[in-house]
């Protein structure tokens, strides 16, 4: 990758976000119905290559539920409201209330209140029940303290998910979570990230990961580059997580870890374009608050926006566009990509002429800065 000097002893990569790319057809074309969007982790397919993130204006049970049904996998965030109020609509409905300037630090006290291990059991049976796929996130300091009790409840598919999550974490004031022990020991699939680079993602494919989270997660709701001067522009990111992954592949001997893109997919044409620069499934918050049924009621915001000492996030409103399905399969009825998301996928890969998604990495791209 090219490197530019910034001054005398200090020298950048140059990186490519989403919108510094474009996907470039091929000879060949073919028609949408002719094309398959399904993806697989471990046992477990899905019609549609997307996970919602763990974010507590996306998710629900009755949101996971519908979101499974759809051909997409719903995850519970088993930090949030959910697993600390006996009645989250409550919380809810207060927090898309607030005004701006003290939304987060309302937000500060409702997650104060302590997660509860029955509610924990009860949000993942409701889902268990109705017979979809059942994934729900923990964050790596909380990972150790609930996993048995998760994995007792019945996930298909635990997900350790953080700002940024490594193999090698340091830690004098407390044992930290040994990911290589911790993964092997669980009956589950294990997703983890962010990660932004192919080194960090390498650690976390021989720790024994299923799927790579690249990025940082939270889009549009994140405050993390202002905050920490931390950021991950998603092409090249993608790109060179999946390098890694075939790096893997032959050092494992055959060995297959997906790569999820989770951050800065926001409208159609971004979830082509992370599956065109290698990913195998997109993680999607944003998309997802604008539907009528979304618990964030057209409002948008992750766990970190409601940390107690360091907030990385805001509240953000997004409005309303439609319903889960129409923003997922539609149909639509606006040509801004933010709906029919995943009938966009599947015309973007039969424009380019591909018949399904790991064929579609292969895609030609450009970058198109200005």
């Amino acid at each position: 990758m090219n490197e530019i000097e910034i001054g005398p002893l200090k020298r950048a990569r140059q990186a490519f976000s989403f919108d510094d790319i474009a996907i470039v057809p091929s000879r060949r074309t073919r028609d949408p119905e002719e094309v398959s969007i399904s993806w697989q982790i471990d046992a477990y397919k899905f019609e549609l290559p997307m996970l919602a993130a763990p974010m507590d204006s996306v998710v629900s049970p009755e949101t996971a539920i519908a979101i499974g049904k759809l051909g997409g996998v719903g995850v519970l965030n088993l930090e949030g409201l959910w697993t600390r109020h006996e009645d989250p609509r409550i919380a809810l409905a207060e927090i898309a209330s607030l005004p701006q300037e003290q939304a987060i630090r309302r937000m500060q006290e409702l997650y104060a209140a302590p997660i509860q291990v029955e509610l924990m059991k009860a949000r993942i049976a409701e889902v268990r029940a109705s017979g979809v796929t059942v994934a729900a996130a923990l964050s790596p300091q909380r990972t150790a303290q609930f996993a048995n009790d998760v994995i007792k409840a019945g996930v298909d598919l635990f997900v350790i998910r953080g700002t940024t999550v490594s193999a090698e974490h340091v830690a004098t004031s407390a044992e930290p979570l040994n990911l290589k022990k911790f993964i092997y020991e669980l009956d589950a699939p294990v997703i983890v990230g962010g990660c932004a680079t192919g080194t960090g993602a390498l650690h976390l494919m021989r720790a024994g990961a299923a799927g790579v989270l690249v990025g940082f997660g939270g889009g549009s709701a994140h405050t993390t580059r202002n905050v920490l001067g931390i950021s991950v522009p998603m092409a090249s990111a993608v790109a060179e997580v999946a390098s890694a992954r075939r790096d893997y592949l032959d050092e494992s001997g055959g060995r297959y870890v997906h790569v999820i893109a989770d951050g800065s997919v926001g409208i159609s044409g971004d979830i082509a374009k992370a599956i065109a620069c290698g990913a195998d499934a997109v993680m999607m918050g944003s998309p997802l608050a604008k539907a009528h049924e979304a618990p964030g009621k057209g409002w948008h915001w992750g766990l970190e926006a409601a940390h107690d000492e360091l907030p990385r996030g805001d509240r953000v409103k997004v409005g309303t566009v439609g319903s889960l399905e129409e923003i997922l399969v539609g149909p639509s009825h606006t040509a801004d990509g933010s709906m029919n998301l995943f009938g966009a996928l599947r015309r973007a890969m039969a424009t380019s002429g591909y018949s399904d998604l790991k064929e579609f990495q292969r895609v030609e791209v450009v970058v198109q800065r200005a």
